[in-house]
């Protein structure tokens, strides 16, 4: 009996000594979840070599050309400088004296296309106010390419490139898309190719609103709160996991589209807009990203940003602001007319933008109201300094700077010539070209991009 014992722990002593030898079996190797399952197809419209001569260039950042020369080619800025700049032999040649060239207008808040003209019921899209967070929709599934409000802003406005958001029902409203503003049959044709997708959020009124009354969470401002954070730790789990998976392989984690898109934001890779317009919550906002390990990336409508606006430039945060509305509830009410030349006098990256069809056809007039208003309050800024308000700092807003937003050879000719300065109530956007194409020629009626909405049935009267 003893020798059998013996015998049996001999043999799981084997066994063991055995299993520690062969090699484990291999993980199965991890599936990676398509973090681009809607690409862009644009393609830019084609151009001709163009030259624009003997106008006054704004370039964007702040600088100011008089006399300039700026040339378009093969869909970008292949020159700018001086009267002495050479343009290429056979361009079509602009005079653009008494005229005035500026990088194209970016618009960081629009609901073009997912509220677009008419606006009734059945076309209000822009709202999955339903739950309190849902990250998981996509303003893009919501957009409509026919929307007339994309060639008003066009042609008067001189917008080039925007960025539509889902609505501000939600603490979490879902993702935004950036847009060139070009006519196209499907979204995937306007997207701005390489743009990284936004995260809208919001705080304050809205979401305790629109839940408050329904009996639901949140109710309060710390029920916003609350609400934000349970729902980053649950992102935060869900990306260890996903991570874990994706590099070392495994049994894959349940899929959940919408911590697919909070885990892009922790990832880096999807840039957040936040609503919010009190300086208090802009603040908690900014202790919140910092706690859950994420950056807010722009602050909309922020009406009292100039009260924080050293926070805002010690945390790399922008600013889009309007230059005067406010008041229409409690939260807009604290505003002041200085806001934008304040947050940039602090050194914090201040933007104009629309949030309305009617406002993105103005926002040259926008900044030039709240110009006038910094230098009402000792301001000394420039005309074309200001510029940077609706061209470079909006494409900085949307990581797209490198790209657009300037005019400096190599990044993409979108541009606009103004029949005067642009900054006057009296500028209308004489010629628009996006990636080198003219779009539209004020003086050419078939240069006018018209959607297949505006055209009516065949054999109607027009």
């Amino acid at each position: 009996m003893r020798l059998k014992i013996v015998g049996s722990a001999l043999a799981a002593a084997l066994l063991s000594a055995c299993a520690q030898l062969m090699p484990a079996p291999p993980k199965a190797a991890a599936i990676r979840i398509d973090r681009d399952p809607f690409p862009s197809t644009y393609q830019p419209y084609p151009g001709a070599v163009t030259a624009i001569r003997n106008a006054t260039i704004f370039d964007g950042e702040g600088g100011r050309i008089e006399g300039g020369t700026i040339v378009l080619a093969d869909g970008v800025i292949q020159a700018i400088g001086g009267p002495e700049t050479p343009v290429p032999a056979g361009a079509f040649a602009l005079d653009g004296s008494g005229k005035f060239v500026t990088p194209g207008i970016i618009d960081v808040h629009s609901h073009l296309g997912d509220y677009p003209s008419p606006a009734v019921p059945s076309h209000a899209d822009g709202n999955e106010a339903t739950d309190p967070a849902r990250p998981e929709v996509w303003a893009e599934h919501s957009v409509w390419p026919q929307d007339p409000g994309f060639s008003r802003a066009l042609t008067n406005g001189g917008v080039t490139a925007l960025q539509i958001l889902p609505g501000s029902a939600n603490l979490f409203g879902g993702r935004s898309v950036t847009v060139k503003n070009v006519p196209s049959r499907t979204v995937q044709g306007m997207k701005f190719p390489g743009a990284p997708y936004g995260l809208k959020m919001a705080c304050g009124e809205n979401p305790k609103r629109v839940y408050g009354t329904r009996n639901n969470i949140p109710q309060t401002r710390m029920g916003n709160i609350a609400v934000v954070r349970s729902t980053w730790l649950k992102a935060k789990d869900y990306k260890r996991k996903w991570d874990s998976y994706e590099r070392d392989g495994g049994d894959m984690p349940e899929r959940d589209i919408a911590m697919d898109t909070l885990r892009g934001v922790l990832a880096g890779e999807i840039l957040i807009h936040n609503h919010c317009y009190r300086a208090d919550e802009m603040a908690i906002m900014i202790d919140v990203a910092r706690e859950m390990g994420y950056k807010i990336g722009t602050f909309h409508h922020a009406v009292e940003s100039y009260k924080v606006a050293d926070l805002l430039a010690a945390n790399g945060i922008c600013s889009a602001m309007w230059a005067d509305w406010y008041g229409f509830k409690m939260e807009a009410y604290d505003a002041i007319k200085e806001n934008i030349p304040f947050v940039d006098k602090a050194g914090a990256c201040a933007i104009v933008h629309s949030d309305d069809p009617n406002g993105i056809q103005r926002l040259n007039q926008e900044a030039a109201k709240a110009l006038a208003d910094g230098r009402r309050a000792g301001f000394n800024f420039t005309d074309e300094y200001a510029w940077r308000w609706l061209s470079f700092n909006p494409a900085r807003s949307l990581g797209i700077a490198e790209r657009t937003g300037s005019l400096r050879p190599g990044k993409m000719a979108d541009v606009v010539l103004w029949n005067t300065n642009p900054l006057s109530t009296y500028a209308r956007p004489e010629r628009v070209w996006i990636d080198g194409a003219l779009l539209y020629d004020s003086a050419n009626p078939r240069l006018r991009p018209v959607s297949d909405f505006e055209l009516g049935q065949p054999g109607e009267e027009m």
